[in-house]
């Protein structure tokens, strides 16, 4: 190592040669400088990939929603019985003169609301639904058959499900 003396007011002080100072980083900086930085870009990888995987679920999510709502309204537009007149009025099983008793049974030219029971529909691309219609007069103060509870659960090919209630009154 080279030094040089130098006076500085009778004090001594001793410098380093420019070319002998230490420049750089050793290797056991290097390799932890590494692993350091490949830790982070692992975890950084990760959750991209996580990323990507589960970008399609919200595609898949809402195409389910719409294959249950378009089911929904497609079954809220019928009748609430197979004898109820055109525009519900008066209402099956009503103490008006002109009433009529509801059938209370399901056919196959799903006309009314209790046809859908059990139905399943594969037609639509990509989504698939199963529907349920129960008597659920009682759940709102009614008669027992004064309500039908519909419940439609669609899925879309990517797994996504989606269940959708709603009443049908006989008005």
């Amino acid at each position: 190592m080279c030094t040089n003396a130098v006076m500085h007011t009778n004090k001594v002080i001793f410098t380093q040669n420019r070319l002998s100072r230490q420049w750089g980083a050793s290797l056991v900086e290097l390799i932890v400088f590494m692993v350091v930085v490949s830790t982070a870009l692992a975890a950084v990888i990760g959750v991209y990939n996580q990323s990507v995987a589960n970008s399609v679920n919200p595609i898949d999510q809402t195409r389910a929603l719409e294959c249950a709502q378009a089911k929904m309204d497609e079954i809220l537009a019928r009748k609430f019985d197979e004898n109820t007149p055109t525009g519900g009025i008066p209402a099956c099983n009503s103490f008006d003169a002109e009433g009529v008793t509801c059938a209370g049974t399901a056919d196959a030219d799903f006309d009314d609301v209790l046809d859908y029971h059990n139905s399943t529909d594969n037609s639509a691309t990509r989504c698939s639904t199963a529907v349920t219609v129960v008597d659920a007069g009682a759940d709102l103060g009614l008669a027992g058959d004064g309500a039908r509870l519909i419940t439609v659960t669609a899925t879309a090919s990517g797994g996504a499900q989606t269940v959708l209630s709603a009443y049908k009154a006989n008005f």
